[in-house]
């Protein structure tokens, strides 16, 4: 038992347990985050007696007398300083980091009123973030020094919250101050914990189970296997292959697959009933690498299916073949790429119920919530399913797939109690999909001038245990393999292998990351070759406004790769002129899922008894800031104030289906549906009435992004129908041979608001800093991965560069006010940029990430 203060107030914890539990389980102090439980990802900072500490660190019965602040604990001043400063600087996207950021913050400015930019990198170096790239994070607390400094805040009048202004985002507020709910920050009445028993093999036959000694433990209130399951045993985000639960006689895939799940009162009860299950297997070989996947006497992943095959892509257009053949300068080379891991800062959780309809309810952070709602109603056999986005603390694509949100829903089905399921950090990263990693063959054919003449390329991935999106990431590297830039001739084959290694999946840049890493080392190659400059090359080759993708699509107004050249090269002819290594790289990204596949936007505005309008919409708000783009998109369309819309959290029973939060395609297709509610909206404004008269009125709109089918026989197919462009630069310091500078110049077409669009570019371009440098996710020969998050490479605060984020605002598309989506393609041409720096910097070539021989590589 120890007693100490915890914000100005004497508590007593009986036992003894890590502080994060006492914080948030005894005194639902829920701002203190639990992002890994293992002393690495810093979301559970808090301040003990001055200094910074991680709450998941220290036991209680070490805390006697010691004094404790949390971000509740913060004065109502404090409140006021960093609220504002977070939100000007724009750094707020998912919030999972935040409340730990801001006790970093407070605890370096009440020692340091006027601290350096080093003294700031060094304060917040134990706290990682996933979303920001930490460069607006940093910004907020040069702010806040700077108000609490002078004491008092400025006042910024009423900002304008029309399309193109920069303003702080709508879910400022409740990030900053930790008011905010993600799924694990609900405690009900009477909740049960759950978790599931995993697999012990990669691949292997469930002969029997036996739960009896696990159901005898006091305190467990249920055990559940595949015979309880009253529906579908089977999910899958495109293609059902899944099982829920492995039944008896049934084949395990890959060592994440659930075999049993356990309810108990507490958590260390669930863990101790898991180890009282009994499970026999048949120990099968497994499958590990595409090698072994594409043998012809290979075991089969799947006992139902012919091969390891899960996804073939060919793509064509001209001939490729013959423009290498008769090109003057033809380079080929094998490229490879790795798994990586999303690291999002929230692990997966969720928190099921049954509701006041008799409906399971399920709190929820994923990327579609209709998906979720389709997937366990089919499992429980029942439409008596609702599902609410709660806060989600990053997804980046790893949230598309299901983890946790049906094994609560199964449970709360079994119990009729209220269950929350939360993945450790260990099982977030054994469990749901990665990046693929890519084996790529490319070729490239020039003429004398540097023109583009045709690329060829076969590709193959490893998808691993299931299909999850393998065969749409396939289709998209595929399909962007080609570049941004305007040539006929283009020929690429690819292959999605199934394996006993996790699921891989979507992944910001969905399989483009991979193969444009190929493509923009060619081309820099390429430009040696001819004797000209990286940036010249891709200027003459750069699409243009009316011109002919490979793909075959015209282009339209709104394409801007070359104003993204041209926003970059003053930064690039300095390094070369300074003499400084520079490497370069460019990029295009689909924004909307394209190729044909149905691709809805909805969205209903509804004035209720408030007399505000709400905003509800089945799109999922990650961190990329959605909800403060409809409000903009309503403020811009309407005569409404902000003060007047209030945006409501995607649900299943009011919020239409707006399809899954990927494929950058929210702020366009979203965006459109809303504006068109808008006009809506406006016929009853301009006839007179107010929003009093209003009230219980639907306003609904509704976007059909329609695009041709991958293969459409038709001149010129509509592919996708918007896309984003990006020119990237790397300069490296010339001594020390680190990152100085990355300058990311993207088209965003309409940028809806400035700020936001450079904090997904800051933030997209570390994350691929890291891809490109040091992040690996290494799975040994059991298909067993082996980092811990702590050991996976991210960049913190203190090792990033100066980033100069560059928004080509460039309106020409038709829909959403001109707006395109930018969440993606931020990651995409970083790898290429540094790998090309580091050529010029001690003219080794790297065709393979993360790359070797740099200050960042890992040893050992």
């Amino acid at each position: 038992m120890a007693a100490f203060k915890v914000n100005g107030k004497n508590v007593c914890s009986e036992k003894n347990q890590k502080l994060l539990r006492f914080l948030r389980d005894e005194l639902r102090l829920t701002s203190v985050k639990d992002g890994c439980s293992e002393g690495a990802c810093g979301a559970c900072t808090v301040i003990i007696d001055g200094k910074t500490c991680k709450a998941c660190v220290p036991d209680t019965d070490s805390l006697s007398g010691r004094e404790i602040i949390t971000v509740e604990g913060l004065t109502e001043w404090e409140r006021q300083v960093y609220t504002y400063a977070y939100g000007k600087a724009g750094a707020v996207q998912c919030g999972f980091c935040i409340p730990g950021m801001v006790m970093c913050t407070k605890a370096l400015l009440d020692e340091n009123m006027e601290p350096t930019d080093d003294e700031i990198r060094y304060a917040l170096r134990n706290n990682y973030c996933r979303c920001t790239g930490y460069v607006k994070i940093m910004d907020a607390v040069r702010l806040a020094a700077k108000i609490l400094k002078k004491g008092e805040i400025p006042d910024d009048g009423d900002p304008n919250w029309t399309i193109g202004n920069r303003v702080a985002r709508i879910d400022v507020v409740e990030k900053v101050l930790g008011t905010g709910k993600y799924p694990d920050d609900f405690y009900l009445d009477g909740m049960l914990y759950g978790s599931a028993l995993r697999s012990r093999y990669a691949r292997a036959r469930v002969l029997s189970i036996d739960t009896s000694k696990a159901k005898e433990l006091p305190g467990v209130e249920a055990v559940v296997t595949a015979a309880d399951i009253p529906g579908e045993n089977k999910i899958g985000h495109l293609k059902h292959d899944q099982y829920t639960l492995i039944p008896v006689g049934g084949l395990v895939h890959y060592l994440g697959d659930a075999v049993a799940l356990v309810a108990a009162k507490d958590r260390e009860t669930v863990e101790k009933a898991k180890k009282l299950i009994k499970v026999d297997y048949e120990v099968l070989p497994h499958v590990h690498t595409i090698e072994e996947a594409a043998a012809l006497d290979a075991p089969k992943v799947f006992d139902e299916e012919d091969s390891n095959v899960c996804a073939h892509k060919h793509i064509s257009r001209g001939n490729a073949e013959e423009a290498i053949r008769n090109s003057k300068y033809v380079i080929s080379h094998h490229f490879e790429t790795p798994w990586t891991e999303h690291a999002f800062l929230e692990p997966e959780c969720a928190v099921a119920f049954y509701d006041e309809d008799g409906d399971v309810f399920i709190y929820s952070a994923d990327q579609s919530a209709h998906q979720t709602r389709h997937e366990c109603s089919l499992l429980l056999g029942t439409d008596k399913v609702k599902v609410q986005n709660a806060l989600v603390g990053g997804g980046f694509g790893g949230k598309e797939d299901m983890t946790v949100q049906h094994l609560a829903a199964l449970l709360t089905y079994v119990t009729k109690k209220p269950v929350k399921v939360k993945l450790t950090r260990a099982e977030s990263l054994l469990i749901h999909p990665k990046r693929h990693p890519f084996y790529m063959d490319m070729t490239m054919g020039c003429d004398e001038e540097g023109n583009i003449m045709g690329v060829k390329a076969i590709v193959s991935s490893d998808t691993g245990a299931f299909a999850s999106l393998g065969g749409p990431v396939l289709e998209r590297a595929c399909t962007h393999a080609a570049g941004p830039y305007h040539y006929e001739n283009f020929d690429i084959e690819g292959t999605a292998y199934y394996t006993n290694n996790p699921p891989a999946g979507a992944f910001r840049g969905f399989g483009v990351t991979q193969t444009c890493f190929a493509t923009e080392t060619l081309l820099n190659m390429m430009a040696d070759k001819v004797g000209i400059t990286p940036w010249e090359i891709r200027y003459r080759n750069a699409i243009r406004p009316g011109e002919v993708l490979p793909n075959g699509q015209i282009v339209d107004a709104s394409t801007g790769l070359v104003e993204t050249l041209e926003a970059v090269k003053e930064d690039y002819d300095a390094a070369m002129t300074a003499g400084k290594p520079v490497g370069i790289g460019c990029a295009m990204k689909n924004a909307g899922v394209g190729v044909g596949i149905p691709d809805t936007g909805r969205v209903k505005l509804i004035v209720e008894d408030d007399e505000k309008l709400h905003i509800y919409s089945g799109a999922s708000c990650i961190g990329q800031g959605l909800g403060t783009v409809l409000v903009q998109m309503v403020v811009t369309n309407t005569d409404l104030k902000h003060e007047d819309i209030v945006y409501e959290r995607s649900n299943t029973w009011i919020s239409p289906d707006s399809g899954t939060t990927s494929g950058s395609r929210q702020t366009l297709v979203t965006g459109e549906a809303c504006r068109r509610a808008c006009e809506k909206l406006m016929e009853d404004r301009t006839a007179g009435k107010q929003l009093k008269d209003m009230k219980g009125k639907v306003y609904y709109g509704e976007y059909l992004a329609k695009t041709d089918p991958l293969g459409a026989n038709v001149p010129n197919p509509v592919s996708h129908v918007a896309y984003g462009y990006a020119t990237q630069i790397c300069v490296l310091d010339k001594k020390s041979g680190k990152l100085e500078s990355i300058v990311a110049a993207h088209n965003v077409g309409k940028a809806v608001n400035p700020l936001s669009c450079e904090g997904q570019i800051e933030g997209g371009v570390v994350m691929s800093m890291g891809y490109a440098l040091r992040e690996q996710y290494p799975i040994d020969e059991n298909c067993k991965p082996i980092q811990k998050y702590g050991s996976l490479g991210l960049f913190r605060s203190h090792e990033v560069p100066k980033i100069k984020a560059i928004v080509v605002d460039k309106p020409g598309l038709k829909v959403a006010c001109g707006a395109i989506g930018i969440g993606e393609i931020t990651s995409i041409p970083t790898a290429p940029a540094i790998a090309d720096a580091y050529f010029r910097y001690d003219g080794i070539r790297r065709y393979n990430l993360p790359l070797t021989d740099t200050p960042y590589e890992r040893k050992g």
